[in-house]
């Protein structure tokens, strides 16, 4: 199967994480918007050798970019040609749906405008239009007010399993006597027959390497 395949094939992802978000504020063809560019990034970052499915990979990648939208508060500076790319998104996809009914592919859409769909996703989720969320209809200056979202934790278990995933034995029974056994790392070291000095030198680098993993 092919990327663009994938990225198809999951877009009911992008749709069923979008829907979660609905009366929060902010327009749904927006949120929808920032889901396929979550969706495109994790189609190309996906490692299947770490044996999870695309679609649990994707789930936290995709909530983190709808997510996005309202910690950004529309702050987020555009250059002119990703403002112009926006506006040539918007008016093929507004023409689309009125004379299909539905909306455009982020594929079809990616190939009309002569780009990658990362970058079309992008087009799209750059023209959304942000929605005070403390403010009434006739208000506009309305203070934006990030909302903590449900499925902050799930977000956090999917993207945890999946750097645990990568460490080698040595390293998740380390970091499962500290974290999940809550060792102390002098408890660690006489379980795992080592040094105190040891333990802390590795578990240092053992949260680096998830760190990375996780941004």
């Amino acid at each position: 199967m092919d990327r663009n395949e994938r990225i198809e094939q999951n877009l009911k992802l992008v749709h069923a994480c979008a829907h979660r978000f609905t009366g929060k504020g902010i327009e749904y063809d927006d949120l929808y918007s920032a889901g396929c560019v979550g969706l495109v990034k994790a189609v190309d970052r996906f490692d299947e050798s770490l044996g999870y499915k695309l679609s649990t990979y994707a789930v936290p990648v995709i909530l983190g970019e709808i997510k996005q939208l309202f910690r950004s508060g529309g702050s987020v500076k555009l250059s002119r040609s990703l403002q112009e790319l926006s506006a040539r998104a918007r008016e093929l996809c507004d023409r689309y749906r009125e004379e299909h009914g539905e909306e455009m592919k982020i594929t079809e859409l990616a190939e009309k405008l002569g780009v990658d769909m990362y970058q079309a996703a992008q087009a799209l989720n750059a023209s959304r239009a942000v929605v005070s969320l403390s403010a009434d209809d006739n208000d506009e200056n309305g203070i934006e007010i990030p909302i903590p979202s449900p499925e902050d934790a799930l977000t956090e278990r999917l993207s945890l399993k999946q750097a645990m995933a990568a460490l080698d034995e040595e390293e998740k029974g380390l970091i499962e006597l500290r974290y999940f056994r809550h060792k102390t790392q002098q408890e660690t070291a006489e379980k795992l027959g080592t040094t105190q000095v040891q333990i802390s030198r590795r578990e240092k680098k053992i949260l680096l390497k998830m760190r990375a993993m996780l941004i």
